[in-house]
């Protein structure tokens, strides 16, 4: 009997020693259909658009900050984007993989911002049993060091103000003031995120730093400025419904529409639909530009990550206007004053007008994007192909800013002055950005 478990026992150490432990490698696509898992549970768990915009950052940075620590080419935010102290030094005597405790601290980081974390767990579970089965030693030294990182980045993250502005006070609307905003049909929703310019930037100074130049003062004059505003935002309106389904700009409207709640009224029932929020759809645009290039994981995590910084940053400074001006919405002011069985192509969103919050995001995550890939990358974008909508293909990242900032008038939801006054707004804080932060380790040095 002994000698019988003494050859059995021999086998299994020979299996165990002969087995061969891989080098851990993680592919770009991986990294991809992480955000893509996040972005899914987003939708399903409804959040605002500036709530994904913090969603989508703070992972990003957690990883991007652990493959800068070994990568010549990349170089950390500490100290560059606010309040971010160094990430923890590794072990160098344990055999860590960079990329996979990337991966581990960027997904430990989304599960702690979404709700239905137990959505993600899968995902994780089965990469983790991958990276284990091929090197174990590696992984749970990777693992250990990605959830060291993950916690020092939650801890400067709980910082930012997001938690305390849970407990302020709801939005009052106006009903004094004919200016002011009011709740829009069809489910006359409440102002979402008065408080989100409180929200600690991530590279501007402050919330108002882009405060934009004001809308044109209020008036139903005929002859007045802001009159003629409205009045174009129901012509126009007018002019493209009239062409149906040949309505190029029925077209870019929907495309661009993003809006991640949309209340479906039919009979006595009212249901949501929902959508992806604009700054998923600029995330999209950077897997679409990473792949196209065939981008390795850094370069596509620093993709990400950049145009992350520059859609949450821009949500902080767009947020600001919003309830500084808390301008009313077309909808309102055409149903009261012009035709009141109008209805806008989109559903109003529930907050105030001014500036637009695609314009302001689209225009900053552009500058970021091009700052990547240059001022002339083609691409087709298939964000939306999910979503029952064709690809639209765009010459540029700045002509698909463009027309997603156009798109908002033409959905009947912003005055022109909002659309081009933000997408400026978003251009100066983008550029403000690629200017303030340094990424690539040549621009750091040359600055030195």
């Amino acid at each position: 009997m002994m000698k019988k478990y003494g050859v059995l026992f021999l086998i299994v150490l020979i299996f165990a020693c002969g087995k061969k432990e891989e080098p851990l490698v993680v592919a770009p696509d991986v990294l991809h259909q992480s955000i893509d898992h996040v972005t899914q549970i987003m939708i399903h768990d409804i959040f605002s658009p500036p709530v994904a915009s913090r969603i989508f950052a703070y992972p990003n940075i957690a990883a991007y900050e652990i493959v800068a620590l070994t990568n010549d080419d990349y170089a950390s935010l500490a100290g560059q984007v606010h309040e971010l102290t160094p990430i923890p030094k590794p072990d160098t005597s344990q055999p860590i993989n960079h990329e996979v405790a990337a991966m581990v601290a960027h997904i430990d980081l989304s599960r702690r911002l979404i709700f239905s974390e137990e959505k993600l767990t899968p995902f994780r579970d089965s990469l983790y049993t991958e990276w284990q089965s091929k090197n174990e030693k590696a992984f749970n030294a990777s693992k250990e060091y990605g959830l060291q990182v993950a916690e020092h980045i939650a801890a400067w993250m709980n910082k930012d103000n997001y938690n305390q502005t849970r407990t302020m006070p709801k939005f009052t609307v106006n009903t004094d003031d004919p200016t002011r905003w009011q709740p829009t049909p069809p489910a006359y929703m409440e102002g979402i995120e008065p408080h989100w310019n409180k929200i600690r930037p991530f590279v501007i100074d402050s919330a108002n730093q882009f405060k934009p130049a004001p809308p044109p003062p209020f008036s139903m004059e005929e002859n007045s400025d802001f009159y003629k505003e409205v009045r174009e935002v129901y012509d126009i309106s007018n002019e493209i419904t009239e062409k149906g389904d040949e309505s190029d700009e029925i077209a870019i409207a929907q495309f661009w529409d993003c809006n991640p709640y949309v209340s479906v009224t039919r009979g006595h029932l009212m249901f949501a639909t929902k959508k992806i929020t604009p700054g998923a759809h600029w995330i999209g645009i950077v897997k679409i530009a990473t792949k196209k290039t065939d981008s390795d994981f850094a370069k596509t995590l620093f993709a990400y990550t950049k145009t992350s910084i520059a859609i949450a940053d821009g949500f902080i400074s767009c947020w600001d206007e919003k309830y500084r001006s808390n301008l009313i919405r077309p909808e309102t002011l055409i149903n009261a004053h012009i035709d009141e069985n109008w209805k806008p192509v989109l559903q109003t969103p529930p907050f105030p007008e001014y500036t637009s919050g695609h314009s302001v995001v689209s225009g900053a995550a552009g500058v970021a994007l091009t700052s990547i890939f240059g001022g002339d990358f083609a691409f087709d974008d298939d964000t939306e192909v999910p979503y029952g909508l064709p690809v639209r293909s765009f010459t540029s990242f700045e002509a698909a800013a463009s027309e997603a900032a156009i798109s908002r008038m033409y959905g009947g939801i912003h005055y022109r002055k909002a659309v081009d006054v933000g997408v400026k707004q978003g251009r100066d804080l983008g550029n403000f950005i690629v200017d303030n932060l340094q990424m690539k380790r040549e621009a750091q040095n040359a600055s030195n």
